[in-house]
């Protein structure tokens, strides 16, 4: 049963400020082991990383009492692939199971689907991140695969799914 937040949730933007509530979230063990991001990683590197994003990325960040506590970036394809996004999320590991997923997700496919003209939203996930998986599959993501030993976690090699969406206009 999802906890919720008694504080509203804000979501927006990324702006550059955000990188040390961002390198905060990095450091959560459970954030990091829901993601192929690595742990450890320098304060400098995540602040480069905020600070200068990638064109091709669009970062939305959930706020609540003032601070980052999840982000959201949608890699927007290119050439044949511009109705595709790729999205990859992290929330707080203080703020998980309180609709903070919820929320991000909500924005990221209304600026996807509403404002960027994507039809297709992927994403991958660990077989055995079931929170995620619920999330997920809430907002309409289907498995389309399974990526055998597609990374390596805590010591050995582990499987993911490989799933999407698809924008119920372009279902078939």
């Amino acid at each position: 049963m999802t906890k919720r937040l008694r504080q509203p949730i804000i979501i927006r933007g990324q702006e550059a400020d955000d990188w040390e509530d961002v390198a905060e979230i990095f450091e959560g063990e459970r954030a990091i082991a829901g993601t192929l991001q690595l742990p450890y990683q320098s304060r400098d590197a995540i602040r480069d990383r905020v600070e200068n994003p990638r064109p091709d990325l669009r970062v939305l960040v959930a706020i609540v009492d003032g601070r980052v506590v999840g982000t959201l970036g949608l890699e927007v394809g290119r050439g044949r692939q511009a109705h595709v996004a790729d999205i990859g999320m992290m929330v707080h590991d203080s703020y998980q199971g309180q609709g903070v997923g919820s929320a991000l997700m909500e924005a990221a496919i209304e600026l996807a689907e509403r404002w960027l003209a994507i039809t297709r939203i992927q994403l991958t996930v660990y077989v055995d991140n079931e929170p995620a998986l619920a999330l997920y599959r809430k907002y309409g993501f289907e498995v389309e695969g399974t990526l055998r030993d597609y990374a390596f976690r805590d010591g050995r090699y582990v499987d993911a799914y490989l799933m999407a969406r698809l924008a119920p206009e372009v279902q078939s």
